[in-house]
């Protein structure tokens, strides 16, 4: 079975990233995505975050329609920094030896992947995806280099998905200053952030 992975702080989760998950299904002909927020994210720890409990819950309400979609709490309920190696070594004793796993992330993310903990231990684990994002060009002889040891040819997919330039953090400034996030959102989680009143603070 191919199962994709969607790992990310989902501070909110958005249109873009639900998007890429369903390119990436289609595309890569997985059977599902599951979808995990991170619990502590290591890049994030000078970053206030959102609970995890809200985070979860947007992830939720935004994939509850979508039979093809999971989510996990892996990460939230395992102590210590979220590391990607971590949650796909879990996820490979959950699951066994029949299960492939495609990690799915953003080109922004994936040209830092040598600052990544235990990189070659992700790329043995699962097949890297990474969605293109305009902008962002991947330093492929700098990863060559850095993980001489990996095929990443072998390793490494490109995922070509439509243009929807969404971020997270200009969601948060927006909904700060009041701005509408409808059509960027499920409206399930812009309802959920207005009753709980997130980042309004921000």
């Amino acid at each position: 079975m191919k199962l994709g992975i969607m790992g990310g702080t989902f501070d909110p989760i958005h249109n873009g990233h639900l998007l890429i998950a369903q390119e990436a299904l289609w595309q890569l002909g997985l059977a599902r995505i599951l979808f995990i927020p991170a619990g502590d994210p290591p890049h994030k720890q000078r970053q206030s975050v959102t609970p995890a409990r809200c985070r979860l819950e947007m992830v939720r309400l935004a994939i509850a329609d979508n039979p093809f979609f999971e989510v996990s709490p892996i990460e939230l309920e395992r102590q210590g920094l979220s590391y990607t190696a971590d949650t796909l070594a879990a996820l490979a004793v959950t699951y066994g030896p029949a299960v492939e796993f495609f990690f799915i992330t953003g080109a922004d993310a994936a040209a830092d992947l040598l600052s990544w903990h235990q990189p070659e231990k992700v790329l043995s684990l699962a097949r890297l995806v990474v969605a293109d994002r305009p902008g962002y060009e991947l330093p492929l002889d700098k990863l060559r280099a850095g993980l001489s040891q990996i095929n990443l040819q072998e390793r490494m997919l490109t995922l070509h998905v439509p243009l929807l330039q969404i971020a997270s953090q200009e969601l948060r400034a927006r909904i700060a200053g009041g701005a509408p996030v409808r059509y960027l959102v499920p409206d399930e989680v812009a309802d959920y952030i207005e009753h709980e009143k997130l980042y309004r603070e921000r």
